[in-house]
């Protein structure tokens, strides 16, 4: 998955690092106390709540005592996965909203509604998706850049006003290491130009969304953004998207609380506020964005023209 083509043992070491042994090890160094902390009258929202590493974090929190939003496409699966949370967590604070991150106009109007009657201390930006060819939406954009960049980034910039008004407001981004592998290009984020590589067009986006996580941090002095790594951990997206990886990594694979680990430390540890706003993360440790010699450092004036594409094509839904 890791496609370095600079260094076999470095790719071995990464790979190390991030499976379920590098989990394994990095855990012997964990506070305990920091996450044995009452979450009631905090409230999380969670896109791509109903699976993987997002349902085990609603369900972290959920155990903490935490209002939980949990944001999915599918009524169903997230209806089943609210009645586990609340059954094992016994915590009936736990709500389903039904948005489809793929559909700007969707998440617009969510948000407006969502704000009206609801408090928010922490945006937990879960769902992702990897579609192997390229197709469009409905609206005319990328599917894995609907979902992952374009889609994130309009709920969180909607959001930022209601995040503004609580005590101790984060944002968690769930990146990935595959973004270490690409620079930004941020004149074919939709991949019009060339072949489309459904591998490649992820690490883009999670590439973008670092970018993101760094741009919000330098502006909005009153949240603490992260971005983070969760490691190769065993969910169904990797099940589905990557089945010959899974296949050959299944053993070694992280499980799915393991790589929520972080991403609950992230949004409810005491000690994570303490955390530079804007860092990118690792098994509770804040981690470099570029690997040596990958030369994928982009320039100031890439990454401001990233932020204006959105913004404009943020615009362009809005209702």
């Amino acid at each position: 998955f890791l496609l370095f083509g600079k260094s076999k043992s470095l790719e071995k070491g990464v790979k190390i690092a991030t499976n379920k042994s590098g989990y394994e090890a990095a855990a012997k160094r964990f506070n305990p106390a920091d996450l044995e902390v009452n979450l009631s009258g905090r409230s999380f929202m969670v896109t791509g709540a109903n699976s993987g590493i997002g349902k085990a974090t609603a369900q972290e929190i959920a155990n903490r005592g935490g209002t939980v939003h949990m944001l999915c496409r599918n009524k169903g699966r997230a209806d089943a996965a609210k009645e586990e949370i609340v059954e094992k967590s016994k915590n009936q604070e736990v709500h389903v909203h039904i948005v489809d991150m793929s559909n700007m106009r969707q998440v617009w109007e969510f948000v407006e509604t969502f704000s009206q009657n609801n408090t928010l201390h922490v945006l937990i930006n879960n769902a992702g998706c990897m579609i192997n060819q390229r197709e469009l939406t409905d609206e005319g954009i990328e599917k894995n850049f609907a979902t992952n960049t374009l889609g994130t980034f309009i709920l969180t910039k909607a959001l930022i006003p209601l995040l503004k008004k609580a005590t101790d407001p984060r944002v968690v981004t769930v990146s990935s290491g595959g973004m270490l592998t690409q620079k930004l290009d941020v004149d074919n984020l939709q991949f019009e130009k060339g072949t489309f590589d459904g591998t490649m067009a992820y690490a883009q986006n999670k590439r973008q969304q670092v970018i993101l996580t760094e741009a919000w941090a330098a502006q909005h002095k009153e949240i603490h953004f992260f971005s983070m790594h969760p490691g190769w951990a065993d969910t169904p997206a990797v099940q589905t998207s990557m089945p010959s990886f899974h296949a050959k990594m299944q053993s070694r694979l992280r499980t799915e609380a393991m790589g929520a680990d972080t991403v609950v430390w992230l949004a409810a540890s005491p000690s994570a506020s303490k955390q530079k706003s804007g860092l990118f993360f690792q098994d509770r440790t804040a981690v470099a964005t570029h690997l040596p010699l990958a030369a994928s450092k982009s320039s100031p004036q890439e990454e401001e023209k990233l932020v204006i594409v959105l913004e404009e094509l943020a615009q362009k839904f809005k209702p």
